[in-house]
């Protein structure tokens, strides 16, 4: 039997239940990029490129700035 032989049951969120899920991924990527940016290490690629992990110090800085930490 083929996949599109099959039917299967949705459930679907109401219009109002919508926001809070975008909300919570909204949060959940932003936790990760800046996850991603605090781990990442300077990096020495070919041709003697480079590219300098972001420093800590500065990063603070702007957060305390835009009010994303304490």
């Amino acid at each position: 039997m083929a996949f599109a032989d099959k039917k299967v049951d949705v459930d679907m969120l109401p219009n109002w239940m919508i926001s809070p899920l975008f909300e919570a991924t909204v949060q959940a990527v932003e936790e990760a990029i800046i996850n991603a940016l605090c781990a990442a290490e300077d990096l020495e690629g070919i041709n003697d490129n480079k590219v300098w992990a972001l420093p800590h110090d500065r990063l603070i800085q702007i957060m305390k700035k835009y009010n994303r930490i304490n």
